[in-house]
This record gives structure tokens, sequence and C-alpha cells, in this order.
């Protein structure tokens, strides 16, 4: 990581982290906004399901080990969010994004997708296939989220792998001060049941507009 993208996101962070996170009545915590980070999309890529680990075209499937990412999406007052659009996008298992500005030697994956997105049901749930995130040079194992609703600010923010050591030296992550809601940004990915695959849930709550 560049000086110059290191010193734009350390001041990102700390803007993000002066920010008061909203409690209703209810004490639900709204999820802490992180930085959008230099390799959000451009535009649309031309695939954008929400199986990343499946491309089409590509003779195999995503390296990496394969996690079931599930959650749900509610209002600060519980109630879930049908149609909310949630988005993720992260590194490959080389370290490296599938992004033109990342200029990474680290190889690409011609079999993960790097992007995805879907919708939420009537439930506030939403479902993505993806690997486990891996170290990117100067951050800790993340993926980003962004979240997407009528009637509500939208969010993005990154989610973290328990247990990872990386945590405790990620500029970003210990941005946020509030131990309660960096806590919220962390998730145990374990084996799945009936599955080879991981899996990992990270619920979102979004702040009212």
């Amino acid at each position: 990581m560049d000086r110059r993208r290191f010193v734009a996101l350390t001041a990102g962070a700390a803007a993000i982290a002066a920010l008061p996170w909203r409690v209703d009545a209810r004490g639900l915590l709204a999820t802490p906004p992180q930085a959008v980070g230099p390799f959000y999309p451009r535009e649309r890529p031309a695939e954008a399901d929400n199986d990343l680990v499946s491309v089409r075209g590509s003779a195999g499937t995503a390296k990496g080990e394969v996690t079931e990412l599930t959650g749900i999406v509610t209002g600060a007052d519980g109630r879930p969010v049908a149609g909310a659009r949630v988005e993720i996008w992260q590194c490959n298992a080389f370290g490296r994004y599938h992004h033109p500005g990342d200029n990474s030697s680290a190889p690409l994956d011609p079999g993960f997708q790097g992007y995805g997105e879907t919708v939420t049901d009537a439930a506030g749930a939403y479902r993505f296939r993806t690997i486990k995130p891996v170290p990117y040079p100067g951050r800790a194992p993340h993926i980003h989220v962004r979240v997407t609703a009528r009637g509500f600010a939208t969010i993005s923010t990154q989610m973290y792998v328990a247990g990872e050591p990386q945590n405790d030296r990620d500029f970003l992550l210990q941005a946020v001060r509030d131990p309660e809601a960096r806590a919220r940004l962390i998730v145990p990915f374990v084996k799945a049941a009936n599955s080879a695959a991981l899996a990992a849930k990270f619920d979102v709550v979004l702040a009212a507009a």
C-alpha cells in the first residue's frame, strides 16, 4: 500500500471513528461504518451474482476456503429490512483485488469473481458463496460490505475474521474505539454443517436516513 493511500485511509478512518453510533430504545447498535476503500468497482461487473467462487467460462472454482456468508439486515428497531441491496467485495486467495487499480504482483484468480451482490428476502436475509478472506498488505483479512435500502442511510463497512492476530494491528478496525461496536465487525468462521465449506454470519443494523 503506498503512503498516499495509507494517509487517505487513515484520515477517513479517524473521521468515521468520530461518528456517533445510533442506539434506539431497544438498545440496538447500528453497524459501524468503515471506509469504502479504493477497490469498490468503478462500474458494475458483467457477472455480479451472489456466488463469487464460480465464474462463467472458468474451468475451475476459486482458490481459497469456500465460505457460506449469510446475515440478516434490520433497522434499529429490530425489524427485518426486505429488498435491501447487499454488495460484497474482497481480494482473492493470493491477496489481489479483481480491480484495475490493484497493481499488486500477486496473481489474479480467473475462478474468483471478486465482487457480488444480492437482495434481502422478506425476512431480511441474504446469502453469498465466497472465500474466507486473507491478509492484504497492511490490512487484516476482511470483506467489504455495502448495504443500500430505501428509508435508511447507506452503509459501507468491513467484516473481519475472529481470532486473526492481524486484527489488533489493523488501523481501520482499531479506529472503531468503542469495543462493543468493534466486536460487531468481527465474525467467527466455522465448519458448516453438512458441507465442506466454512460458514460465517454477519448481521447488519441500519440507521435511519
